[in-house]
């Protein structure tokens, strides 16, 4: 049986990075667009769990499905863990471009030795009609170097060097981004742990 969740975001690129992570499994996701379902989001948590929990809550009851709801962040070891649950809002200029924020990391690094060790973590929230709220994370390690390279990808993705690849996060083709990005790996969890099949194994 198909399951429709309701995503609980209209960022362009996450739409449509998590329809390719959940495209092989029987689920469609509809968006708040979509749906005509509107909500004000304060991401003010102290964790990705929370911030996501922010996101589900403030979207359920606005449809007649479930919803999923995700947060995620950059932690660079040699900032302490820095930009973390604020690396949508590393600078202080709302409206940055993801190159900005970019440029803006590299620059707080330059003063650190390389290599400089990074991961990308990602917290996936679902939260049912019930009111039960399912959680799962993913990370994927690597390091940050100082050039851009790929198209890919968005946010810090083009200057992520993914450990095992030799690729930065906006180098990889799709199907092995799903695979070993932070957000995949959380999504793909997500679909294990609500039993939903492969369309291929629905014969």
């Amino acid at each position: 049986m198909t399951q429709t969740l309701l995503l609980a975001t209209n960022n362009p690129h996450k739409v449509e990075e998590l329809r390719s992570i959940f495209l092989p499994y029987d689920i469609v996701l509809r968006t708040p667009a979509e749906l005509g379902s509107e909500a004000d989001v304060l991401e003010n948590g102290n964790s990705y769990y929370e911030n996501a929990c922010l996101k589900a809550r403030a979207y359920a009851g606005t449809s007649p499905y479930p919803v999923l709801a995700d947060d995620s962040g950059l932690e660079v070891e040699a900032l302490q863990g820095a930009p973390g649950i604020h690396s949508h809002r590393f600078l202080p200029n709302p409206d940055a471009t993801s190159r900005e924020r970019c440029l803006y990391l590299l620059g707080c690094l330059r003063q650190f030795p390389r290599p400089w060790r990074a991961a990308f973590h990602c917290e996936v929230v679902l939260l049912t009609l019930q009111g039960t709220v399912l959680t799962s994370h993913g990370i994927c390690t690597g390091e940050i170097i100082p050039e851009f390279r790929g198209k890919n990808g968005f946010g810090y993705d083009p200057i992520f060097l993914v450990d095992g690849t030799a690729r930065t996060m906006a180098e990889l083709s799709p199907d092995t981004k799903n695979r070993l990005s932070h957000r995949g790996k959380a999504a793909l969890e997500m679909t294990a742990q609500l039993g939903i099949p492969r369309r291929s194994d629905l014969g």
